[in-house]
């Protein structure tokens, strides 16, 4: 998950952001130190600046990282789907991975954006509104009139609640209690139907996938 101008990644690099973001997700960017951020990988701190300039950097590189990877993928899955309703689909698979795989990623997001220099942080949010725009072109492809999607104000709402809902991953997978959590693919399949029934819900009775 580099940034465009970043070096190629690297094993160690790619460690050093697992880490991180760990790290960062479990205490706070501000309650983690460079050196135990090396610690974790098994090298000194100062030796983590052969691979970033700082901290601030790491951060960076993650959450600029996510989003690009985000709408490069999402991209790449509605323009090899046969039709509208297959490209939401696959957008919705695709979300659906980054939910349960990178949920690291969508603690930092939530909590941690603010640290970004203002650069970085525009930088994500530009990154996400183009993703955003993606979902809401394919949504309103797949639902047509006279669905209530198939306008944009209707369409980016259902949009919002969808990523609200699948995005609440870290908050609710894993959780202790008295059953066990569900399996990956269990949940995958629940979080599936909720957002395809979120979306067909939002629609109303007279809109139809297409």
């Amino acid at each position: 998950m580099p940034n465009t101008d970043a070096p190629a990644a690297t094993p160690r690099r790619d460690q050093i952001r697992r880490e991180a973001a760990r790290l960062f997700a479990a205490r706070g960017f501000l309650g983690v130190g460079v050196d135990e951020i090396g610690k974790a990988v098994g090298i000194s701190g100062p030796g983590l600046y052969r691979h970033f300039p700082g901290k601030d950097a790491m951060l960076a590189d993650l959450l600029v990282g996510i989003s690009e990877r985000l709408l490069d993928e999402g991209r790449r899955r509605a323009e090899e789907a046969p039709d509208a309703t297959a490209a939401l689909d696959a957008l919705i698979r695709g979300h659906i991975d980054f939910a349960l795989d990178d949920q690291d990623l969508i603690t930092l997001h939530d909590r941690e954006l603010l640290h970004l220099k203002d650069e970085d942080r525009h930088r994500v949010r530009r990154l996400q509104r183009s993703y955003v725009e993606l979902w809401v072109a394919v949504v309103r492809r797949a639902f047509p009139e006279p669905s209530a999607l198939a306008e944009e104000p209707g369409a980016r709402a259902a949009v919002h609640a969808v990523f609200g809902l699948l995005n609440s991953t870290p908050h609710s997978a894993g959780q202790r209690g008295a059953q066990p959590p569900l399996d990956r693919d269990t949940i995958a399949a629940l979080l599936h139907r909720l957002a395809l029934g979120a979306f067909s819900a939002a629609a109303g009775p007279d809109g139809h996938a297409r």
